[in-house]
């Protein structure tokens, strides 16, 4: 079977609003087995969506619109399938109760223009709306199937899972079935990540794609099969193996993010920590503390930009300041013991560096950043020379700080009670 997706909305065609739903709904036709042929965006035109709805009918076998289904001037979709199908668009008279209600419980007055969205191209199955007040629409006609979802993401994703999905599960002859799974990676470039696992991804089937982000590698394992247990198990069998080569670098699979692992272990150990950043701006305690429950480790951060903030705040000496530099090792150390002292933090950890796109010299370039972690044992100090703008400087800074602790209570864990002397994280060059 084959799928076009057709995107609604003037506001995508401006870059207004970011396409969320592209990756989601492609996802989920290879999950289902269902190829897709193309993605259309369309503004809120009538002829130029009636155009892209009758060649989608004569190509694709599946047909999923996004958007159009609200009750403003706008919202043409519906009334647009209609035409093209030659149906009459008829009211939906249980729909048009469900909405009375709903704006009963809100304690407002319906609206007059509320009524078209109980209005439906003849012959639809109403699809429900578990989270708004659009309804969608599923037909079938002459052979192919439409799916019309509403745009809001939240919306789409719930009418989605709730009726969609069951519908597709039920159609046969739907050709390979897709299984994707994804490690994360840190503190290993894309290149040195290729070049430990390169060989594996050749067969094709299953395959080995890569993506870069700031201080990350996702490394996606994909497998086709004629049915779901059989690509799962293809895809388990080549993430085992993937496994074994990047097993120092893994923090996570599929939605895992560094700073929710990082938060678990930091519980898990009964650790607590405090920050010192400076060229990251916040950006790292931002992060910890988007994770729900991080009261219980996350103590307080010290946004020392400044040098009097590094000296009078964090205890910097101005000495080592004047001496060698706001970016340096001595006082990325002293940033960490001094937050980790004000604290009260098991963990004090410090980020120092140049986030461009000025500031930087031939001995001290763009990019180059201290980060240091002060535990009971000892503390330590990396140097990093982060690639890219600004922001992807900044981002690798705080994701290369959050590893360090991530190892620092992984080797803890591993050897509680047993760390001589001031502790090393066993990582390669930065």
């Amino acid at each position: 079977m084959q799928a076009e997706l057709i995107f609604t909305g003037t506001e995508l065609l401006l870059g207004e609003v970011l396409n969320t739903h592209a990756q989601y709904l492609s996802q989920q036709m290879a999950a289902h087995g269902i190829e897709v042929i193309l993605h259309t965006t369309v503004g809120d035109n009538w002829d130029r969506l009636a155009e892209v709805l009758r060649f989608a009918l004569e190509r694709a076998d599946l047909i999923i619109t996004t958007g159009g289904l609200g009750p403003t001037t706008d919202d043409l979709t519906k009334d647009t399938v209609a035409r093209v199908l030659g149906v009459p668009m008829v009211l939906d008279d249980p729909t048009l109760q469900r909405l009375r209600e709903f704006m009963v419980r809100q304690g407002m007055p319906m609206p007059e223009s509320m009524v078209r969205q109980a209005y439906f191209p003849a012959g639809a199955i109403i699809l429900p709306n578990p989270v708004g007040t659009a309804p969608g629409a599923l037909l079938e006609h002459r052979g192919k199937v439409l799916i019309l979802l509403p745009g809001p993401p939240r919306e789409l994703k719930a009418m989605f899972e709730e009726s969609v999905a069951p519908y597709l599960a039920s159609l046969g002859n739907r050709g390979m079935v897709t299984r994707i799974r994804l490690l994360k990676v840190t503190g290993i470039s894309e290149t040195a990540v290729q070049e430990l696992i390169g060989d594996l991804g050749r067969q094709g089937n299953p395959g080995i794609a890569y993506l870069a982000k700031p201080g990350e590698v996702h490394v996606r394992i994909s497998a086709r099969a004629d049915d779901g247990v059989a690509a799962e198990r293809m895809v388990n069998g080549l993430l085992e193996k993937v496994r074994e080569r990047l097993a120092g670098y893994i923090f996570g699979t599929d939605d895992d993010v560094l700073e929710e692992v990082v938060g678990q272990l930091l519980v898990r150990k009964g650790v607590t920590c405090a920050l010192a950043e400076s060229c990251t701006g916040g950006l790292t305690a931002a992060r910890l503390t988007s994770i729900p429950g991080s009261s219980q480790y996350f103590l307080g951060s010290i946004v020392a930009y400044d040098n009097r903030v590094k000296e009078k705040v964090l205890g910097v000496p101005a000495a080592t300041l004047q001496a060698y530099g706001a970016v340096s090792q001595q006082t990325a150390v002293a940033m960490a013991e001094g937050v980790r002292t004000l604290t009260g933090a098991h963990l004090g950890v410090s980020i120092t560096g140049i986030a461009g796109p000025g500031g930087g010299t031939p001995v001290k370039p763009v990019g180059l950043t201290y980060i240091a972690l002060a535990a009971p044992d000892g503390t330590c100090c990396r140097e990093f020379h982060f690639p890219g703008h600004r922001q992807a400087v900044r981002q690798g800074a705080a994701n290369a700080a959050l590893n360090m602790i991530r190892l620092y209570l992984l080797a803890q864990l591993l050897s509680p009670g047993h760390l001589e002397g001031p502790w090393r994280p066993r990582l390669p060059a930065g």
